[in-house]
């Protein structure tokens, strides 16, 4: 394949970052193409560890092109922090002149709509939300928009004045149109040489017959269209997304892999059937070391759920799977995989579109026998203990899906490769 997809099946933290950094390798250009600086991608490399939020994992690598496209909500301040996080390493970056900018009245509005909520929605409180709804309100900025001092001071100007009275609705303190004019100001004077028409760029490198690596942040059931909403992002992370978030023709995007844990995680609130609260969850969040890597928050541990993937691959197209962090179920002596839902006495193998019956619904497992070997230094699926290989076999099975790919620990190097797929 020439461009593909690496996308994440379940509520985010896969480890896509990881499996994005190992494909990169093979790549020319990695495409960040939704989200903001809410995502967290934890990369291990020669046993150096870099937490990235905004800049694609591809980053690490200076022969390739790191794109933000224009889908994507960039917040200036965090991005040139995590910037500086690089320095002494030589990186390729590339900034879409038409993605939308966070403002600092989108992390306040953000934290103090969550706090009047009687339901939290588990937000990261980084201005996520409320940047989109200005994109969808078309009061937001773009990066474009703020190379033109004088546009930008005029736009500035009138957005302050109807956020102010928003402000006065909450009880905060007036906005500084000043204040924000300058610090953004000299925000882009460090980001200008970035910024430019990303969609030509990413097209020119696919016609040039360049290999393009598409980037989501979270994951499918993040997702604001087809995720367990209101639980969810405020973008959609799914590989159908991709074209309208980086102006590239559907036709063009030749594959997604799918990544998923080999068993699952959740950060936030909202439904998750096959979450356990036990000694066996404590071991895998400890020895997975399962802990927000924006947020620093303890992640909710269940056994794998086949029906996300499932659901994965329908709502937004999967061509195969790479499953991570399959180290971490060593030393259980069984491992459970929920192959279905009851719903109200009846077997479902899908997802309810309500919150109200996904929280209802119960785990329909298949038991498999665990395995007690160390795999951390395992180079071929040959070489895994059979009860491994069979737990990867029956994941094939169920998903129709091939695994093309797994990883037994956090390195570069301890990714195995089973079918070439980039």
């Amino acid at each position: 394949m020439q461009t593909l997809v690496v996308v994440g099946t379940q509520w985010g933290d896969e480890g896509k970052g990881k499996i994005t950094d190992f494909l990169a390798l093979q790549s020319d250009l990695v495409v960040r193409y939704q989200g903001g600086n809410n995502a967290g991608h934890t990369i291990v490399l020669d046993g150096v560890k870099y937490a990235l939020h905004s800049i694609p994992s591809g980053i690490l690598n200076e022969q390739i092109v790191n794109v933000l496209a224009n889908g994507m909500v960039i917040n200036p301040k965090a991005l040139i922090e995590e910037l500086d996080k690089l320095k002494g390493r030589t990186f390729n970056l590339a900034i879409s002149d038409k993605a939308h900018v966070i403002m600092p009245y989108h992390l306040e509005l953000d934290a103090i709509k969550e706090s009047l909520l009687s339901e939290k929605i588990g937000t990261t409180k980084k201005g996520i939300g409320p940047a989109y709804t200005d994109k969808a309100e078309r009061i937001g900025l773009r990066m474009g928009e703020l190379l033109d001092p004088l546009l930008f001071e005029k736009r500035l100007k009138e957005i302050i004045e109807s956020k102010n009275k928003q402000y006065h609705l909450y009880g905060l303190n007036p906005l500084d149109t000043k204040e924000i004019y300058e610090a953004y100001m000299s925000y882009m004077n460090r980001l200008k040489p970035y910024i430019t028409n990303t969609s030509l760029l990413i097209n020119d490198a696919i016609k040039a017959g360049k290999k393009v690596l598409f980037e989501g942040a979270q994951g499918t059931l993040l997702c604001l269209d087809h995720g367990t909403y209101p639980f969810v992002t405020s973008s959609s992370p799914t590989a159908a997304s991709v074209p309208l978030n980086t102006g590239v023709a559907p036709w063009l995007i030749e594959g997604a892999i799918g990544v998923t844990k080999a068993y699952t995680t959740r950060v936030g609130e909202g439904p998750m059937p096959t979450e356990i609260d036990n000694e066996i969850a404590n071991y895998i969040r400890e020895k997975g070391h399962e802990y927000g890597t924006t947020t620093g928050r303890p992640r909710r541990i269940g056994w794998l759920d086949l029906v996300l993937i499932k659901h994965a691959k329908l709502s937004g197209g999967l061509s195969g799977l790479a499953v991570t962090l399959l180290d971490v179920l060593s030393g259980l002596n069984e491992l459970k995989v929920c192959i279905a839902y009851e719903l109200d006495g009846k077997i479902i193998d899908h997802i309810p579109s309500t919150v109200s019956d996904f929280k209802r619904v119960k785990p329909i497992y298949k038991t498999l026998e665990g395995f007690n070997e160390d795999i951390t230094t395992v180079k071929r699926f040959e070489d895994l203990p059979n009860n491994a290989k069979a737990y990867i076999k029956f994941i094939e099975a169920e998903t129709e899906l091939s695994i093309d790919m797994f990883s037994v620990g956090p390195d570069r190097n301890q990714t195995i490769i089973i079918n070439k797929i980039f």
